[in-house]
């Protein structure tokens, strides 16, 4: 697998639970290839964002797989999903 983050990340998720997500835990939640591995999720978004990652989660739906990043030190979820234009 190739190491860009564009190629492990496909695009966010922006549902009234991710954004309630992004309210309570500081987490984006986003659709990533199905190969993707954990650290290398973690790796891609603090690539492309100059971010903080505390946690990875992954689960494989109909549509794919989704990971939800918890961001930690002074990372704000809130800041990132303004940059990409969650909002």
């Amino acid at each position: 697998m190739s190491n860009d983050p564009h190629a492990i990340l496909l695009h966010p998720m922006v549902t009234e639970k991710t954004m309630r997500l992004m309210d309570e835990t500081n987490s984006l939640e986003f659709l990533v290839r199905r190969t993707a591995t954990k650290p290398q999720i973690k790796d891609a978004i603090e690539r492309l964002f100059s971010c903080q990652v505390a946690t990875v989660n992954t689960r494989i739906t109909k549509d794919g797989k989704r990971a939800i990043i918890k961001f930690g030190g002074e990372t704000s979820a809130e800041d990132i999903g303004m940059r990409i234009g969650v909002f």
